[in-house]
């Protein structure tokens, strides 16, 4: 896996060739990342039932299955 200074390395080396098309695709992922209202917020209100269900889970209060068990379940089923 590259290192992050490996693909910065790469990605300026790459901008200096690249043709109009790829500028514009670069500068649409620029764009997206500096408006930080094109990604939607997560409501409170999944966070409080993942914490519901955490608590829960920690209680021992939900049947839950290994995945060696959920393996043979789905092999059975076929």
């Amino acid at each position: 896996m590259e290192s992050t200074l490996e693909i910065r390395k790469k990605i300026h080396e790459f901008i200096d060739i690249a043709d109009e098309r790829i500028l514009r695709i670069f500068k649409g992922i620029i764009d997206a990342e500096e408006q930080e209202d094109n990604y939607p917020a997560v409501p409170d209100y999944v966070y409080d039932r993942i914490e519901e269900e955490r608590e829960k889970y920690l209680k021992g209060e939900v049947k839950t299955s290994s995945w060696e068990e959920v393996k043979e379940r789905l092999m059975k089923k076929l």
